[in-house]
């Protein structure tokens, strides 16, 4: 019952409380919160039900059975896996890390998995692609005073607002954010051409000499608009594992990216709809190209932990962080009962009013994320693992635990059959569930930042 103790009934409703009462001294309790804390304190898991048998193959005899029928309400809960921070933060939590380590991987290699260290010696970049100005906004430039006048603090919610939102063009920010994947994919393939002419070659012979790798994640600025975040790596033509040509060079490979980036291929058009003109959408001007260090000599040195900590930090972050909802919106009537800010609100309302006049966009479908309907992360073929591989690796180990548990490490599990028989019976938790398991997760995420601090203090000690 120590979980109850961090808890404060008064700010609690009676309905909450008494169900949490009820959870805290049902029967099943005790296992009901190892059910959760395997899950991480997952914040909507998934209910199943069912059972799984694992069998010698040549006796036949059972080794192992499991069923749900002795589990509190008879179900087996599992994580939600969701990305979404806003949704489920624990999982969030293991996505980042995945996410961390999908672009080191691609920045320091991973013998693991077959991507060598000398990646390190590639040219590589850190790119950031932004939106073109739709109206000025309230911002804190250099000189610390917006045009408004007001110095504004960081946390000040008119931060990325228009100084005008009459004149703000919310349709072409809603555009542009539905766009955006289009626009990535157009200067991708720019890019290479941009490669092959500044090395004299022809976009076809490209491919001989040169291997472009990337991985990106989206961000939404707080004026509701979209831009990428990138690592840009050029290999061999074999990948990771063979070594660019003596020209492709740093230094190459930032002017190729600022040319196709300015370049006019690299722009989708619309064409005129419902006394609306013909428009062109294209990257902002502000475009920020830095080189990857593997270590930091400098404070301004942008290094590989730096750089996968913050698109780790942003692969679980989307739209919402401007106010507007983390799910799909059925009427406009919703934004007036989750309190949606006034910018936000407008970007959605550009959707509603756009989505018949380009039916192809599917605006409204995308309106909770203002309009952006692109992959929020992807990346290259050959940049590094994958999110699967390493959820995979993460279920093999797991799996290989539960086997030493069950004294199964001593049959080949080539010689062993698992036969299972799984259902869906649910997902979530009750309200007094709810609040226990925000518990759990609270107390795990606060072991874990103890176990960073006495790693972190131990790097430091031994340093000295």
């Amino acid at each position: 019952m120590s979980d109850l103790a961090t808890l404060t009934p008064p700010t609690l409703d009676r309905l909450t409380l008494g169900d949490l009462l009820r959870v805290a001294s049902a029967d099943g309790f005790d296992r009901w919160r190892e059910q959760v804390h395997r899950t991480g304190g997952c914040a909507n898991p998934i209910h199943l039900s069912g059972w799984t048998a694992t069998q010698d193959k040549t006796s036949g005899g059972t080794l192992h059975r499991y069923s749900t029928d002795a589990e509190p309400g008879g179900r087996l809960r599992i994580a939600c896996g969701n990305r979404r921070a806003s949704r489920c933060p624990s999982c969030a939590w293991t996505y980042a890390g995945d996410t961390f380590h999908l672009i080191r991987a691609g920045l320091a290699g991973d013998d693991r998995r077959a991507i060598p260290a000398a990646v390190r010696e590639r040219p590589r970049v850190f790119l950031t692609l932004t939106a073109p100005s739709f109206g000025p906004v309230h911002n804190r430039p250099g000189s610390g005073r917006c045009r408004c006048g007001t110095q504004h603090p960081e946390a000040d919610p008119a931060l990325g607002t228009p100084l005008d939102p009459d004149r703000y063009d919310y349709e072409g920010a809603a555009l542009f954010n539905n766009l955006a994947g289009e626009l990535w994919h157009r200067f991708t393939n720019r890019l290479r051409r941009e490669l092959a002419l500044a090395a004299g070659i022809t976009r076809r012979e490209l491919p001989e000499y040169v291997r472009l790798s990337y991985a990106k994640v989206a961000e939404f600025q707080k004026r509701g608009a979209v831009h990428f975040h990138a690592v840009v790596r050029l290999d061999g033509p074999a990948g990771p594992g063979s070594r660019p040509p003596a020209w492709a060079t740093t230094e190459l490979l930032t002017n190729a990216i600022k040319a196709a980036a300015a370049h006019p291929y690299t722009t989708v058009t619309l064409p005129p709809a419902a006394h609306r003109p013909e428009r062109r959408f294209q990257w902002g001007s502000q475009l920020d190209v830095r080189p990857i260090h593997a270590f930091g000599d400098r404070t301004d040195d942008v290094t590989e932990q730096a750089v996968a900590s913050y698109i780790a930090k942003y692969a679980t972050k989307a739209a919402e962080t401007t106010g507007t909802l983390d799910r799909r919106i059925g009427e406009l009537g919703e934004l007036d009962r989750h309190q949606v800010p006034p910018h936000a609100r407008r970007l959605i309302e550009a959707c509603k009013t756009l989505d018949p006049l380009y039916p192809d966009r599917r605006l409204w479908a995308w309106a909770h994320m203002l309009g952006f309907r692109g992959h929020f992360s992807s990346k290259s073929r050959r940049y590094s693992t994958t999110l699967g591989a390493l959820r995979q690796a993460r279920a093999d180990y797991r799996a290989a635990q539960e086997r030493a548990v069950l004294g199964l490490e001593e049959h080949d599990p080539d010689t062993t059959l698992v036969l299972a028989d799984w259902r869906y019976a649910g997902h979530g938790h009750s309200p007094g569930e709810s609040v226990l398991a925000a518990t759990i997760a609270r107390g795990i995420a606060l072991n874990r930042r103890t176990a960073r601090e006495e790693l972190a203090a131990a790097a430091t000690g031994v340093a000295a």
